[in-house]
């Protein structure tokens, strides 16, 4: 049989895919090339999944690196902005003014600076302060973060020559005095964000580092203002216990810090340098500043956080209006869920921080539980729903997702139980036979 005409197959596509016409007929071309015409419609499909677009994060990792980490809303209604421009005289500005006096405010830091992600900003202030020379950093903190990117590789990328001191689990201020020299820059302080190391240990803190005579700069990582939390009421969280925070490290004589953007800062994906006017200001003149600087698109998103900040109003940053969420409000949620769709168990849960934040930490939650895994049909959901599997059962931890969106999740699970799981039965109805949960997701 004759193959149909390109361009008659990705027209047919046109009704039920919201593709440009090109992408139709690349689909269109691969099926065709493939001996597969009916495959079209699947080509075009999984081309719709592979863009970037909204999904409902239902795995309870509050900052999910694969999901952009810290939800952040678009704001911007198309227009110019003063990105470079003092709107008081009329002369170019600088693009890192506005942030600089929004974060000294937050963290009593004299300036800072923004650039595009965490590891950008290290790398920054070690080029800027220590290209060329020593910096002493202890082997218990030679991190590697997310995508296989390690701190001596950032180090011998900025120019600077790593000092090593002390043990994995031991470091004492004593090794920090005999490695200091005359060609020491820095020492880097890095804070084990996404890993703990317990029993017998010992490290240094910033009051002793910064009696050393260089400057000490510490990557604080997950991006904590403040330790005590004065945009939430009452205590700061149990789950933030042993969490650095900017304006303690400076208080406590970190020359530097850095930090990134979009973890517990809530804020869209940058890196953060702050702390000493001067070394900002070097870091700013820097030409690799110009290679790591972000766009107005995330700026002005940035300043909408930390202005959300400055009113002290948590509920207007997502991380925070979800990681603040009441258990007996996720409960009712939790059941409303169930009523709405006609299947699935109410579970409790124990939602995580993520994003390498707070590790071995978790935040009690409540989530509806299918048999079997059905992650695959609810990815494929109008509006995708990312779930977990837990126990041979799909569960959805409502503490990450909007309110907003739990008619959706409501329909989706309802959709998602009449398709055959893996691992499940496929049929409907409430689960008459709850699994064996661990600690972390068992039934209410």
């Amino acid at each position: 049989m004759r193959p149909p005409s390109v361009d008659r197959l990705a027209r047919s596509l046109a009704g039920a895919l919201d593709l440009p016409a090109p992408l139709l007929v690349e689909a269109a071309r691969e099926a065709i090339a493939a001996r597969d015409p009916d495959s079209a419609h699947a080509r075009a499909q999984a081309l719709a999944l592979s863009l970037l677009q909204p999904v409902v994060n239902a795995t309870g990792v509050l900052l999910h690196t694969n999901l952009g980490r810290a939800p952040v809303a678009a704001h911007g209604d198309g227009r110019y902005t003063n990105v470079e421009l003092d709107l008081t005289t009329g002369r170019r500005g600088a693009r890192h003014e506005q942030a600089a006096h929004l974060l000294a405010q937050l963290t009593g830091a004299q300036s800072a600076l923004v650039v595009n992600n965490g590891a950008g900003a290290v790398l920054l202030v070690l080029a800027t302060l220590a290209a060329g020379r020593q910096v002493i950093v202890s082997r218990g903190e030679l991190v590697e973060i997310g995508g296989g990117f390690r701190i001596p590789e950032v180090l011998r990328a900025s120019g600077a020559e790593l000092v090593e001191v002390g043990t994995t689990n031991r470091t004492r201020i004593a090794d920090y005095e005999g490695a200091l020299g005359e060609g020491s820059g820095l020492v880097l302080k890095v804070h084990q964000s996404n890993y703990r190391i317990v029993g017998f240990t010992e490290s240094v803190g910033i009051g002793s580092l910064a009696q050393l005579g260089v400057p000490v700069v510490y990557d604080i990582g997950s991006g904590l203002l403040d330790a005590t939390t004065p945009w939430l009421p009452g205590a700061p969280p149990v789950w933030l216990a042993g969490e650095p925070a900017a304006r303690q490290a400076l208080e406590e004589g970190a020359a530097l810090v850095t930090f990134s953007g979009d973890k517990l800062l809530g804020g869209p994906q940058a890196g953060i340098v702050a702390g000493r006017g001067d070394l900002v200001e070097a870091c700013a003149r820097h030409p690799l500043y110009r290679a790591l600087r972000p766009g107005r698109l995330v700026l002005g998103a940035l300043q909408e956080t930390l202005l959300a900040y400055l009113r002290r109003d948590a509920q207007a940053i997502p991380l925070w209006r979800m990681a603040t969420i009441p258990h007996e409000s996720l409960a009712a949620r939790a059941e409303a869920v169930v009523r709405r769709a006609g299947i699935g168990t109410v579970v409790a849960c124990a939602s995580v921080a993520g994003g390498g934040s707070a590790p071995g930490l978790s935040i009690p939650s409540v989530g509806v539980a299918l048999a079997g895994d059905r992650t695959a049909a609810l990815r494929r959901a109008p509006l995708p729903i990312i779930a977990k599997v837990v126990d041979g059962h799909t569960v959805a931890d409502l503490r990450t997702v909007d309110p907003g969106d739990d008619e959706l999740l409501a329909r989706a699970l309802a959709a998602a139980a009449v398709q055959t799981p893996f691992g499940g039965d496929g049929g409907g109805g409430r689960e008459s036979n709850p699994p064996s949960w661990d600690r972390h997701d068992q039934p209410l």
